[in-house]
């Protein structure tokens, strides 16, 4: 399964590696208190809300190490 800003945020969880990549770009994302309002959306959703901190720079970049796994 190929990862991309059209991944969602529970498919990501699920993948231990990507998981850990989402948290490294967004600290405490997977753990966070509100993150089961997040599993259906996809990264460039996620990217629309400035609290979630995930700038069109850091979302490409975020997708590019994804895109390894």
């Amino acid at each position: 399964m190929g990862f991309s800003e059209n991944s969602t945020v529970r498919e990501i969880l699920v993948n231990e590696q990507a998981k850990t990549i989402l948290d490294k770009h967004i600290p405490g994302a997977s753990t966070h208190p509100q993150i089961d309002m997040a599993m259906g959306m996809t990264l460039k959703e996620l990217s629309w809300y400035p609290e979630a901190g995930l700038t069109p720079e850091k979302l490409a970049t975020l997708v590019k190490e994804l895109e390894k796994i």
